[in-house]
Parts: C-alpha cells; sequence; structure tokens
C-alpha cells in the first residue's frame, strides 16, 4: 500500500488491485487524477465524472450537470461491475456520501472496492491547477484539498478492501498498478 490509510501500512509504490474490481479515485480537481487514470487503465473502464457531464450536457465544467452525469456515471459503474469488470471512478469522491453509492455497487456485485488518494500538498495541487488549460477556481482547490484531509480520516472506517495514499508528484509518478488474482 502506498503511504496505507488502512491497517496496513507499507510503502512501497505498487498498488495491488484484484482484477475485478471497483476503484475510486480520491482527490481535488486538478490533482492528476485523470493522468494517472490514463496512465493506468484500460479507456474503456474509467467512468468520469466530467465525461459524463460532456455527454449529458454538451460541458464537461457544467456542476448544474453534476446529478444528470452521476446518474449516468452509476447506471455505467453498476452495469460494468455487475460483469465483474474493473471500473474506475474518475471523479472527486471527497465526501463519504459520494462514495457510499459506489461502495454499495461493489457490495451488491461483491466485487472488491479500492482507493487511491492523491493526497498533495496544498501547493502542489495549486501549481498543478495553474499548469492546466481548464483551470478549477483557487478556492475550490483548496476546499477540496481540505476535505482530502477528511476523507483520509474517513475512508480507513469505510468498506474499502484496499486504501492507497499518494502523498506527493514523486509518489504519483513512481507508483505501478499492478494486478492480483480475486
Amino acid at each position: 500500500m502506498v503511504g496505507g490509510v488502512s491497517s496496513e501500512h507499507e510503502h512501497a509504490g505498487v498498488i495491488t488491485l484484484p482484477t475485478a474490481s471497483l476503484v475510486l479515485l480520491v482527490g481535488p480537481s486538478g490533482v492528476g487524477k485523470t493522468t494517472f487514470a490514463r496512465r493506468w487503465f484500460d479507456a474503456g473502464a474509467v467512468v468520469s465524472s466530467d465525461d459524463f457531464r460532456k455527454l449529458v450536457a454538451d460541458d464537461e465544467t457544467d456542476q448544474d450537470a453534476t446529478a444528470d452525469a452521476f446518474e449516468v456515471l452509476h447506471l455505467v459503474t453498476a452495469k460494468r461491475v455487475g460483469r465483474r469488470l474493473t471500473t474506475v471512478v474518475d471523479a472527486t469522491n471527497l465526501k463519504p456520501e459520494d462514495r457510499a453509492r459506489s461502495l454499495d455497487l461493489a457490495g451488491e456485485h461483491g466485487v472488491a472496492a479500492s482507493a487511491i488518494v492523491f493526497d498533495l500538498p496544498l501547493d502542489t495541487c495549486l501549481s498543478q491547477n495553474q499548469g492546466r488549460l481548464r483551470r478549477v477556481p483557487e478556492e475550490v482547490v483548496r476546499e477540496h484539498h481540505l476535505l482530502v484531509q477528511a476523507a483520509v480520516i474517513d475512508l480507513a472506517h469505510e468498506d474499502f478492501a484496499s486504501v492507497f495514499r499518494l502523498t506527493s508528484h514523486a509518489e504519483v509518478d513512481e507508483a505501478v498498478v499492478r494486478w492480483a488474482a480475486d
């Protein structure tokens, strides 16, 4: 486990996931979750709140489309998890209520749920956001950063099979995703 949150505290850069799993990416907007997902997971396995906002409203930044986007995201997640296909939820997933529906779906289908937490320093988050084409307002990044701190605590008490915590840009870059048998 990378900077582990659960009872296992190994600090290797290897994230080992069951072949059939639901993976929630947890972290502030602009921290690199989507880039990480593109690097390590098949495009078809990634369900992205931004992508579904784009599909339902023609604008990935349209926050008024969030409820509709998540309705579709959870439908696709349910169908994939029901087929025991690895599914990666690319959203901030910062609050327990944001993670609850995904955890319910994993439980309903007997699939292990894992979380990968992007708990980078605030200055790193702000710097990465400044380098993006589609910037998030600074106050949103600051609020999300505070929510990550609470999420780290909450995740230890939620029904995740494993939680991996990445705490620096170097850890994100050096992390390796591996697959284990169910």
